[in-house]
């Protein structure tokens, strides 16, 4: 086993015989690692040539691509720290530069400052001669290497600058449970602004993998033409493939249902895949047997940008409903209500490094133990449940108080709906949801409300919908990076609706 990753990777040059792709809209584009590793070397001799030095911090705001990939490499093999920037959040001036600290900024926007680059400029520079050399470097386990954000629901996202201690010990835990190497090819489309997506090209320069970096927009038929062996997804990706088997399944009349199934997953996913990876928001079960049952097997875990990985179901220790057991490295304490807070042998950070005053202490205890916001319990096996969120409850007018995840879950249900957002408005329970589709199914949103509440208790009861025009989406700033439903900004966009009690479908 690997002690530190990153030290290994920014002296040791990967074994033949692995590659890295990238799959967006156009052409695809493969290198070996021997020759991306090469590259990066070019690339972090010439970022040396121009002034940059261990400490300098460098920033990315552009789509995935492999020069994103190719930049944070030669940051690392550098000693420069990265900063990814999510489109839409983050524009690219002299302001951006300023205010974190940026001697460079890459991007795939229009920018109007001398420090501003394209993004595209990084593989001119990689092969650009120069006579620069690169002095060793070297991790030690509370070394900064990027400043990452927290998804940001309102105002500015935090940024929290992640230690090389943190990355390595998520590292060794993922590969203990899941032992990638040769033969594995992981496919990753979340964008490459956060860290975990990073994550998987560090594991295939150490441990010797095939990756293949896509877009989310790209990631189906990127999918059908990579056949890889494991995916990184977020639930909501995994509730649309679900919808593309079913739908695919359904038009095989000739086929026993079952096997239809399997035969539609193999299509969407090829047929190699060993396992399916999720976490970042709460998985729907029925996703889960669903995916499991195609000859998929889907685990579920459970972290958050201040901890990185902190449970994992795996290959040996799975159990239904759960996120898993604590991984090693991490502590998990449960207060007397279930309130989770996590503490790590390696901590991510124990303050963030862009904050609003207080926004620290308030996640953060003295000694680094990270208050998740999360309520859960153990079962007498060690696996977490998850059952909500402390401040995910509302107060009705009445008095009531209602845990709104159990609620929710009964709505996302229905394959007519992506997402379900819950709100309070007097004595009333006011649901928002993202239709599966551009065209919205009110018919079935409306026999979901019925069956919803039927599952439900009295108290539980929701008394309108509100269908969403279009489906909830990270141009139109109601989903985060992950894909979670910003829940503020959905309050807000549909404000005058869910105060309108004539409004929506009622029960």
């Amino acid at each position: 086993m690997i002690h530190s990753a990153l030290n290994h990777l920014v002296t040791t040059p990967p074994a033949p015989g692995n590659h890295i792709t990238f799959r967006g809209a156009g052409t695809p584009e493969t290198l070996s690692l021997e020759e991306f590793y090469a590259l990066s070397g070019g690339l972090a001799r010439q970022l040396r040539a121009r002034g940059l030095r261990p400490g300098d911090r460098i920033g990315i705001l552009a789509a995935n691509c492999l020069e994103w990939a190719l930049l944070d490499l030669a940051a690392l093999r550098l000693g420069v720290q990265t900063a990814g920037f999510e489109a839409g959040k983050f524009t690219a001036d002299g302001a951006l530069l300023e205010r974190y600290g940026l001697r460079l900024l890459f991007t795939d926007q229009d920018g109007d400052h001398p420090a501003v680059l394209p993004i595209a400029q990084a593989r001119t520079l990689a092969t650009a001669p120069t006579d620069e050399e690169l002095p060793p470097v070297s991790y030690g386990p509370k070394d900064a290497t990027t400043l990452k954000f927290t998804s940001g629901s309102t105002g500015t996202p935090k940024g929290l600058a992640a230690t090389a201690g943190s990355i390595d010990s998520s590292l060794r835990a993922v590969q203990e449970m899941f032992a990638h190497g040769p033969g594995d090819e992981l496919f990753v489309f979340l964008p490459l602004s956060l860290l975990q997506q990073r994550y998987w090209m560090y594991s295939a320069l150490c441990f010797g993998h095939d990756l293949t970096i896509s877009t989310y927009q790209s990631a189906f038929p990127a999918l059908r033409a990579t056949r890889p062996t494991v995916v990184m997804g977020v639930p909501a990706f995994y509730d649309l493939a679900k919808r593309h088997i079913e739908a695919r399944a359904a038009r095989m009349a000739d086929t026993e249902p079952a096997d239809a199934r399997r035969q539609a997953a193999h299509h969407l996913f090829g047929d190699r895949i060993r396992y399916l990876w999720t976490g970042s928001a709460p998985a729907a079960p029925d996703t889960l047997r669903f995916l499991t049952s195609c000859g998929l097997p889907i685990y579920e875990g459970y972290g958050m940008n201040e901890t990185c990985i902190v449970t994992k179901n795996h290959p040996g220790a799975w159990r239904e409903g759960s996120v898993g057991r604590v991984v090693r490295g991490k502590e998990v304490l449960l207060d007397a209500d279930g309130n989770i807070s996590v503490r790590s042998d390696f901590p991510v950070g124990t303050a963030y490094t862009y904050a609003a005053p207080g926004a620290s202490e308030q996640v953060f205890a003295p000694d680094g133990t990270v208050r998740t916001g999360d309520i859960g319990y153990f079962d007498a096996d060690g696996f977490l449940y998850i059952t909500g969120r402390a401040d995910a409850v509302l107060s009705l007018g009445n008095g009531r108080n209602i845990t709104v995840r159990p609620v929710e879950d009964r709505m996302r249900q229905s394959p007519a709906i992506a997402e379900c957002v819950l709100f309070a408005h007097g004595d009333e329970l006011v649901a928002v949801v993202s239709p599966a589709g551009e065209a919205p199914d009110r018919t079935a949103i409306e026999a979901q409300l019925e069956s919803a509440n039927e599952q439900g208790g009295r108290h539980e009861r929701i008394g309108r919908v509100i269908v969403a025009d279009q489906p909830f989406s990270i141009e139109n700033g109601l989903l985060s990076s992950q894909y979670k439903p910003l829940r503020p900004r959905i309050r807000e966009a549909f404000r005058t609706r869910i105060e309108d009690p004539d409004a929506g479908i009622t029960a």
